[in-house]
């Protein structure tokens, strides 16, 4: 499972800092990453990371601003998000690649937490 924290309002400008625990058992070789889903748009994908946390890598509308990163200990993943916009306002979703599966496709995906940015 993943449960993903983190979300709520903020001004523009402002920063918000999401997470997503996996709980139970885990692929023995994945990546995780967020994706997010606006009001009446497709779901866009914003950033990735393999657990080990030596490849990183980002959407374009992530880059410069969003900042993956995992705590292994914790299997959790973090998404520092800066210099909000109001369009940055979606639903936020965790989610694994089980490479062990189907490498290339995000095999699951967390319930999302609300981000809303008041301009």
């Amino acid at each position: 499972q993943l449960q993903a924290s983190g979300g709520g309002m903020v001004q523009a400008g402002g920063s918000l800092r999401l997470s997503c625990t996996i709980s139970g058992p885990t692929p023995s070789r994945y990546h995780m990453g967020w994706f997010r889903q606006a009001p009446g748009k497709e779901r866009e994908f914003l950033a990735g990371t393999s657990w080990s946390g030596g490849s990183t890598y980002y959407g374009d509308s992530a880059k410069g601003r969003f900042t993956i990163s995992r705590d292994g200990a914790k299997n959790t993943v973090y998404l520092q998000m800066n210099s909000l916009k109001a369009e940055d306002t979606a639903l936020y979703f965790c989610v694994v690649d089980d490479l062990t599966t189907s490498p290339g496709e995000w095999d699951y995906w967390g319930q999302g937490t609300q981000v809303t940015v008041s301009s």
